[in-house]
């Protein structure tokens, strides 16, 4: 995927400026399974106006900054449609705490062990803010058909982030296991 298709689908919804995507779209929609910071956003803009996916018009404000809002084209509803049709790879996972720990038997287990504390910490304030999002629920009455979808990307998110939880404290409990001195009932004794 790349940014254009999620910058398309958004702006398939309204049109927005550079700034009302970061901000009020990826932020608190798309964010927690696809980033982008607002010079990649701009960047990207850019590109799509010149392949004629969107178009720019400038508004002018009164109290604030003139800014650029931009539309989806007929174009960009085309490649959108096209890409949403496209079947998509499984993304190649890098993930250097997982390098970590394959190589951790060189570590003190203190030391893998406060990296998988912070690991913990990190993907518990992670599922804290997915936590946060407002996503529309069934318990509130019938979703719309988008919200259904919208609903369904956030619990990825947050059983992903569950499961990295799960696994990450059976990790300490087998290393705290793998530790312990041999049970000495079965050791040979000495006469």
């Amino acid at each position: 995927m790349s940014l254009a298709h999620a910058i398309l689908g958004l702006l398939n919804y309204q049109p927005m400026s550079g700034y009302d995507l970061k901000h009020l779209a990826f932020d608190r929609t798309i964010a927690h399974f696809w980033p982008a910071d607002q010079a990649q956003i701009y960047r990207t803009l850019d590109k799509m106006a010149g392949e004629g996916w969107i178009a720019g018009e400038l508004e002018v404000q009164s109290d604030r900054p003139n800014r650029r809002v931009f539309t989806i084209t007929e174009a960009g509803r085309a490649e959108l449609d096209r890409w949403l049709h496209t079947p998509q790879a499984i993304p190649a996972h890098r993930e250097a705490f997982l390098v970590q720990m394959f190589f951790a038997a060189q570590l003190p287990d203190a030391v893998i062990l406060e990296h998988i504390d912070q690991q913990i910490a990190a993907r518990q304030a992670r599922l804290d803010q997915f936590g946060q999002i407002i996503a529309p629920s069934p318990d509130e009455g019938p979703l719309r058909r988008e919200q259904v979808f919208w609903r369904l990307t956030l619990e990825f998110g947050l059983a992903h982030e569950r499961m990295c939880i799960e696994w990450l404290e059976l990790s300490k409990q087998t290393i705290r296991s793998a530790a312990q001195p041999p049970d000495t009932k079965d050791a040979p004794h000495e006469g």
